[in-house]
Formats: C-alpha cells, structure tokens, sequence
C-alpha cells in the first residue's frame, strides 16, 4: 500500500512536470520554477515540451502499473528505474535540485517495492 502511494504521487509529479513543461514553460510561473528570462522561456519553448512529453509518458507507464495491482510490479519497477535515470542525468547535466524532486521519489518507491 504505501509503495503504491509514493508510485501514484511520483506519477503526480510528472504529470505537473508535464504540465509545467509544455504549457506553463514560458509563463510567469513556469518562467519562476525554471530561473528562466521571458527570452530563454521562448528559446527553448519547444525543447521544454518534448521533455514534457517524457514526462508525461513516464506518469502513464506508472499509473499503468499501478492499474495492473500486483500484476504490474514489474512495470512499476521498469518505469521506476525510468525516473531514477533521468533523475541522475538531470542532476548531473542540468540541476542538483533534481536528484530530491525526482531521482529520490523514485528510490523511495523501489525501497518501497523491495520491502512489500
């Protein structure tokens, strides 16, 4: 139970990084979350909304899992793994801040996983 609770606000988070991402990029809430100029905000509008579209395709396969119960466990742990890895390399390449909001949620459902 409280493995699919951190995979459903996990799948949560990237609907809003969806969200944030291709439509709010270069919006004033979108330009504060990100540190962006309104002219960075435009320059990279369209790359911003393909990284939504990942984003969104990572939610879909969690909450895909989820609907699955016990039969998707291996599902949730692939997309986990998912999230995990562009947790890192978002981390490494473009913000620190990325490792807590995205790569650690995801080791927490995993731990989760493992325990149940």
């Amino acid at each position: 139970m409280a493995a699919n609770i951190v995979i459903a606000l996990v799948a949560l988070l990237h609907v809003c990084f969806l969200v944030l991402e291709m439509f709010l990029w270069d919006k004033p809430i979108g330009r504060r979350i990100f540190g962006q100029t309104p002219e960075q905000a435009q320059s990279t509008k369209v790359l911003a909304a393909n990284q939504g579209l990942y984003n969104g395709f990572l939610a879909a396969g969690l909450i895909w899992g989820l609907s699955l119960g016990s039969a998707g466990t291996h599902i949730k742990v692939f997309f986990l793994c998912c999230v995990f890895v562009a947790g890192i390399y978002g981390a490494a390449t473009a913000s620190r801040k990325i490792l807590f909001v995205q790569a650690l949620p995801a080791v927490a459902g995993l731990a989760l996983l493992w325990l149940a």
